[in-house]
């Protein structure tokens, strides 16, 4: 069994929702059994892999370790950028580690959803040298990493805004309608993910071998949405799921294939990473070359600030060519765009309707292009090329 796959771990899903249900229209919190079910689903989704289990428990008791340890430092020491610095630099080796023994076939330190986990830690530090978080609950911090609904593939929530909600009393009301809005959520993401991405992938099958111009761009297409459904589908049941356990997770995508430029589709598509990368990479980096004057002017330190913060998001998927070519690909497109809204050009024509349309098919072929690395298949074609030549 694992997560939002088969009919095993739906029934088990529907059994141990009843008595979260109970509980919010009883106006009871829900909180201790949400945490309370996530362990148990979790070791029952885990009991095959007891590796993992075992360092998905390891990384928990080290990072909370961590961070009890940098919170007192902070309330002794005060603000310390090298001590903060080394906390960031724990937190993330797990992570460094699982990703380099991937690329040599092992898997030290590895389990499912260690960097989503990686990222809800990584907040919590930042936020507390930020001053926001003064000391975190045991409790609240073990609920908030091992939330069964996010797990293993998001989103990726903030710890604040779920610790309000996991100590809140829903009046019989609200619950009734977060109830409602979670069972349709899930509902909409069964579809996404087991129909519409099916339907993609199965194209997908049919000409993964060609790489005459046309079946690049046919698969580049199908690709995006294959991977918009399989990855909105299962963010949608995701989202409803924490509904249901009174848990107001916030969403992944909000149409994404709307956007009209790519600085929009990075706000529409995959929110919760592209927003965590934004607060506490692009934005710190950007402002601290400012302050130390690293660059000529702010736009500079933007473009290497956009280019810092998709090469890492592209790191932050994995360690290939694929995913690097992937993170500096739209670490550029960003960064161009950033300057093109600047010229007084841009600003005259930026709401009239011809050029709404063009912005939006270039950002569209743009974002498919990218998705065609992402998937592989770019560098696949790539290499045929040369060796056909």
């Amino acid at each position: 069994m694992s997560f939002y796959d088969g009919l095993t771990f739906f029934i088990v899903l529907v059994l141990g929702s009843v008595p979260a249900v109970v509980l919010g229209f009883r106006e009871k919190r829900i909180g201790n059994y949400t945490l309370l079910f996530s362990l148990v689903l979790i070791f029952i989704i885990y009991r095959k892999n007891p590796m993992e289990l075992f360092y998905l428990l390891l990384y928990l008791f080290l990072v909370w370790h961590l961070i009890a340890l940098y919170q007192y430092s902070l309330r002794r020491f005060g603000k310390r950028k090298a001590i903060c610095f080394h906390a960031v630099l724990f937190a993330l080796l797990p992570l460094i580690i699982a990703k380099l023994s991937g690329m040599f076939g092992h898997h030290w330190f590895s389990f499912l959803g260690i960097s989503y986990i990686t990222f809800k830690v990584l907040q919590i530090i930042l936020e507390s040298y930020d001053g926001i978080i003064e000391k975190s609950s045991f409790t609240s911090t073990v609920g908030f990493l091992l939330f069964f609904p996010t797990l293993c593939s998001g989103p990726i929530d903030r710890s604040r805004r779920f610790e309000t909600d996991l100590g809140k009393r829903w009046s019989r009301e609200e619950y009734g309608g977060l109830l409602q809005k979670g069972i349709w959520k899930i509902l909409l993401g069964i579809l996404y993910k087991f129909v519409l991405s099916a339907i993609a992938y199965g194209f997908l099958e049919k000409i993964s071998g060609r790489y005459a111009p046309q079946f690049l761009i046919l698969y580049a297409y199908l690709y995006g949405l294959y991977l918009f459904f399989d990855f909105a589908g299962y963010s949608l049941m995701a989202v409803g799921t924490s509904c249901i356990f009174g848990i107001c997770t916030p969403d992944n995508f909000n149409k994404p294939f709307i956007s009209k430029d790519i600085k929009e589709f990075w706000d529409r598509w995959h929110i919760t990473l592209s927003h965590w990368l934004r607060d506490f990479l692009f934005s710190r980096y950007v402002t601290d070359a400012i302050r130390k004057k690293k660059f000529k002017n702010r736009m500079d330190a933007a473009t290497a600030g956009f280019m810092v913060n998709m090469v890492v998001m592209g790191m932050w998927h994995g360690l290939t060519k694929d995913y690097l070519l992937y993170g500096l690909y739209h670490g550029i497109l960003l960064a161009v765009t950033e300057r093109y809204q600047k010229k007084k050009w841009y600003r005259k024509v930026k709401n009239k309707r011809w050029y709404q349309l063009l912005s939006w098919f270039v950002t569209m072929n743009l974002a498919m292009f990218g998705f065609l690395i992402f998937s592989g298949k770019f560098l696949e074609t790539v290499k045929v090329m040369l060796n056909y030549f």
